[in-house]
């Protein structure tokens, strides 16, 4: 199927199954259809199956969209405690599509409970409440990954799979790789037959045949990725800085945060270190998974200013990590949203496309990790192949089995709607729009394009802010709501007393709220009267550093009202 027919079967408005080989041109299709939705009127969801994935569509987790979280199964509890939360409903409500990209990573079981939740929320009987679903991606791209004493399910083996009945899009044309003598490798490695002369071949690329490209180090184990990441840290000649993480609640709940965290307990960088994201934060510009590097530390309060790939400047303020049970936060970690990132695993790659890579296969151990990391270079004369095993290169039998199922069913679908003549497919579009409440545009009117970027930052954050603080929530509880670090908060609260969105009245009632406050305030007034309140690292100095930062700040605030 061309990508041309599966954008056309997608704008009909069934449920679509959106795969084909890496390079086929699967990102670029979807982003087509959200444009195309996007300028009709009709609202879309953006998410995947993990934040990295989710940065490639600027989109956010299919965990976080839907309320679900961590969580591996719902009580009723769980399930009336989501619906019972004004954003999720909203969202879930307001959507007419969901999109789920990498569905390769999703277990088959959160495919399940997702719809279980829209069922809920949208209260409709329909599969996932009646919304259009595409999923997107390459089953011979890495499993997901299955709880302690769980065994993983893919997402076509979800009860709600068959239900969905998804009408499969197989684009089989080529547009990343530029080498047949790759594509066929990879082709080999799709249908199980996988000879000695292909473990030649790669055994061959000992050097990247490219000048003046820093290649990305891939690994399959983590420790390994450390060990590199640290040599390249001390191999920088600036000065470091390291950042410790701070905890609280039950010690056993702590340490499970703290194995879950991509961020280090002791975090040490200095310029020039290569970093990568490791939490959400559209309002900052960043998402988990952003690449750049450390251009310095802000002259105010030490935080790291990162340049990303694209040549934003953002300073990364610490965040935090939080588990609730039945409704309260039993353990919390804080620690500045980052990790170093001259090296990364192949379950970090998915998705990219590298012009240069340095592969270590010695101790792939799962099906899929050779595959994944080989297609991550567009040509062998970008690709270094550091060493291999003899699993390097499997996949799981039941996935080649099931990838001649989608073809063949992908084949139909081109059948189908092949014998549609063009007016008759046009009306099943037009009827999918009306009914989600737009309208498509007239013939010869260009479509609206929007980067990934501007797609998260399509909600308002300060307004959203604002009317919750409005409401007579405590900065603590916005936070909560809107499920950001405490930090983020008080940014905003300064950024909206700067504007004068929010008047001295709701400042000092918001403050008063704060019953530890009152006496803190004192002593920073005290300070600032000296300091002044230019910056805001003279202050809490000044006070012996027993206020922290978001303290300073709202103090700042307020002296600036008085």
């Amino acid at each position: 199927m061309t990508q041309k027919e599966a954008l056309a079967i997608l704008k009909t408005g069934g449920n679509v199954f959106l795969t084909g080989e890496p390079g086929a041109g699967k990102t670029y299709v979807l982003n087509e259809y959200i444009e195309w939705l996007e300028a009709c009127g009709v609202d879309v969801a953006v998410t995947a199956s993990t934040g990295i994935a989710a940065t490639h569509i600027g989109g956010m987790t299919i965990h976080a969209w839907s309320g679900i979280g961590p969580r591996s199964e719902l009580s009723p509890y769980d399930l009336d405690q989501i619906a019972g939360r004004e954003r999720i409903v909203k969202r879930a409500k307001k959507a007419s599509v969901l999109v789920i990209d990498e569905i390769s990573m999703l277990d088959g079981r959160m495919l399940d409970l997702v719809d279980r939740v829209l069922r809920t929320v949208r209260q409709s009987t329909e599969p996932f409440g009646g919304l259009q679903v595409v999923l997107v991606g390459d089953f011979f791209q890495l499993p997901p990954i299955a709880g302690r004493g769980e065994v993983s399910r893919f997402a076509f083996e979800s009860n709600v799979w068959a239900s969905a009945r998804f009408l499969t899009c197989y684009i089989t044309e080529q547009y990343r790789h530029e080498d047949d003598l790759l594509l066929s490798l990879l082709s080999s490695i799709r249908k199980g037959d996988v000879e000695e002369e292909h473990y030649t071949l790669l055994g061959e690329q000992k050097e990247i045949a490219y000048e003046n490209i820093e290649p990305t180090r891939l690994f399959t184990h983590n420790k390994d990725v450390d060990a590199m990441n640290a040599g390249k840290l001390h191999e920088l000649s600036g000065t470091g800085k390291k950042f410790m993480m701070e905890s609280r609640g039950a010690k056993a709940v702590v340490e499970g945060l703290k194995k879950n965290c991509l961020s280090p307990e002791v975090l040490e960088l200095k310029p020039e270190a290569m970093v990568m994201c490791t939490k959400n934060n559209f309002e900052a510009g960043y998402v988990n998974g952003t690449l750049g590097r450390v251009l310095r530390f802000d002259a105010d309060d030490g935080h790291p200013v990162i340049e990303t790939t694209d040549g934003r400047e953002i300073t990364i303020a610490p965040t935090s990590w939080i588990l609730e049970e039945n409704g309260k936060p039993v353990a919390e970690i804080t620690q500045i949203p980052l990790r170093l990132a001259w090296a990364i695993t192949v379950h970090k790659s998915q998705g990219m496309s590298l012009d240069a890579a340095e592969i270590d296969l010695t101790n792939a151990f799962t099906y899929g990790q050779g595959y994944v990391a080989l297609s991550r270079v567009r040509t062998l004369a970008g690709m270094k192949v550091l060493g291999l095993n003899a699993n390097s290169l499997m996949v799981d039998p039941k996935i080649i089995r099931m990838d001649e199922r989608f073809r063949a069913e992908s084949d139909d679908a081109e059948e189908a709607f092949g014998e549609m003549d063009e007016e008759e497919l046009k009306k099943m579009q037009e009827q999918f729009v009306k009914t989600s409440g737009g309208t498509i545009p007239k013939e010869g009117e260009s479509l609206k394009k929007r980067t990934p970027g501007a797609r998260m930052k399509k909600e308002s954050t300060y307004e959203a802010t604002k009317q919750l603080i409005e409401k007579g929530l405590t900065a603590p509880q916005v936070a909560k709501e809107r499920s950001m670090a405490l930090s983020t908060i008080w940014g905003h609260v300064e950024k909206l007393a700067e504007d004068g969105t929010l008047s001295k009245e709701t400042l000092r009632a918001l403050a008063a709220k704060d019953l530890a406050f009152e006496d803190a305030y004192k002593e920073l007034k005290l300070a600032m009267d000296e300091a002044g309140t230019e910056k805001l690292k003279p202050i809490y100095e000044a006070c012996g550093e027993r206020y922290n930062y978001d303290q300073v700040r709202l103090a700042r605030i307020l002296y600036t009202l008085a």
